[in-house]
């Protein structure tokens, strides 16, 4: 048993919200260069790099069978499907309010708790639900006027991730985290690559291999970046409980404003900002609720005998 240490959890985490939008700005910048489906075939290539290496020199267990390797390759398409679109959605939207239009996945998993998992919801909670969706409708608002539909990608983005993270909960247990990742990087190379080839063949521009020319550093960042902001985020859960760090998920929608100023020179308007407030919250009225509910059952279940 690992003691908490819960000042390293919370610097983990922090890692974690400065990593992760600094990666998303890299796909931004990238994505006018690089065709969709390479850069995420690369993303995972370098995790891959990363972690077989790692894997391979302390003898962790990689090989899955069964019910764990068929939820591994659910798990793996998910992830494909949602850094694919939030790559697509950065494209057209500014990084903070693509983030933030993210920040409604635990509404959702809310949700899927409630109609997939039978669990109850309650009242308050559905009513904070409901309060953040207008949120991130509000956030959604001023880009839907300036590029249509695509701005609600952010949210099946959201969906998406939501399902990614239950079926992580299924194997968590069963599968050790470096490990894991860097299966998952080797399936989704093998998956991707026969897709790229076909794209390339009849010259689908977001499907199709193209030459990198001087991207190199960016793309090794990006793969660098995505993959230990992943590990950061696992590695804070062993040091310090998830009522401490739930919360401070959402320090990573400032990052991403001032990244976002730095790099793009953009700014969330005024309607988005108030949007963004009230999705964060809801969000954090949510975590600390479903938390409470957690240590109220843990007190009113008696000790084995």
């Amino acid at each position: 048993m690992i003691a908490d240490r819960p000042t390293l959890g919370i610097a983990l985490m922090l890692g974690f919200c400065i990593l992760a939008p600094l990666g998303d700005a890299i796909a931004k910048l990238l994505g006018d260069t690089v065709p969709l489906g390479q850069l995420v075939l690369l993303r995972f290539a370098v995790q891959s790099a990363l972690l077989l290496p790692l894997v391979w020199a302390s003898a962790r267990p990689i090989r899955l069978r069964g019910r764990v390797l068929r939820l591994a390759w659910q798990r793996t398409v998910l992830h494909i499907l949602g850094i694919g679109g939030m790559f697509t959605a950065l494209q057209y939207l500014p990084l903070a309010d693509a983030i933030a239009i993210v920040f409604v996945m635990p509404f959702v998993m809310l949700l899927l708790g409630h109609y997939v998992l039978g669990e109850e919801v309650g009242l308050r909670r559905a009513i904070a639900c409901a309060v953040g969706f207008a949120g991130t409708l509000m956030v959604v608002q001023p880009s839907f006027i300036d590029v249509g539909w695509i701005a609600f990608l952010p949210m099946a983005v959201a969906v998406n991730f939501a399902l990614f993270m239950l079926t992580t909960r299924q194997i968590a247990r069963e599968t050790d985290p470096i490990a894991l990742q860097a299966l998952s990087g080797l399936m989704a190379c093998g998956l991707l690559v026969p897709i790229l080839i076909v794209g390339s063949l009849f010259d689908m521009p977001a499907l199709r291999l193209a030459p990198v020319l001087g991207d190199w550093p960016l793309l090794f960042a990006l793969g660098a970046l995505g993959t230990f902001a992943h590990l950061m985020m696992t590695w804070s859960l062993r040091f310090a409980p998830s009522a401490t760090l739930a919360p401070m998920q959402y320090l990573e929608i400032p990052f991403a404003t001032l990244i976002g100023w730095w790099l793009f020179a953009e700014l969330p308007d005024r309607i988005a900002a108030i949007g963004i407030a009230i999705t964060v919250g809801a969000g954090v009225y949510v975590i600390a609720r479903e938390q409470a509910i957690a240590r109220r059952l843990a007190r009113s279940t008696p000790p084995p005998v």
